[in-house]
């Protein structure tokens, strides 16, 4: 008998809104969507602290808290999407703080630093989303 799901896929693209990796190997999804809220919410269980343990050895150490903190947070995202997208054959989409949305250019370069993240890690650009905040 065909599920629900595979009944979708047949019309549809499938895109999951999660930070649960565990949820997309499961259902299998053919993009992957997250945001802050959600890498969170998945960094607070025990099975992703490797991926938290990452992200801080990966950031540069700074004597600016805020800024080491900031690059903490860039590693996590970049860290849950490389994770995501050994899963899902399509993109996966990583947004940029909305707290940014009314700096042009800061929205602009956290972009840009989160693709060059990506790149690093060997993902190419064209699997990977960015999420803007718009604001009037």
């Amino acid at each position: 008998m065909t599920s629900q799901l595979d009944g979708l896929k047949r019309h549809s693209v499938i895109v999951a809104d999660t930070g649960d990796i565990e949820s997309i190997a499961r259902f299998k999804p053919q993009d992957a969507t997250t945001n802050p809220s959600l890498i969170f919410k998945a960094a607070q269980e025990a099975r992703y602290r490797p991926i938290i343990d990452e992200a801080i050895a990966a950031a540069p150490v700074s004597a600016d808290a805020n800024a080491r903190l900031g690059e903490v947070i860039d590693h996590l995202f970049v860290g849950f999407g490389r994770r995501i997208l050994e899963l899902v054959p399509g993109r996966v989409s990583t947004e940029v703080d909305a707290r940014l949305s009314f700096d042009t250019g800061a929205t602009e370069a956290k972009a840009r630093r989160l693709i060059d993240l990506y790149e690093s890690d060997g993902i190419l650009r064209d699997r990977v989303l960015i999420k803007i905040a718009s604001t009037w």
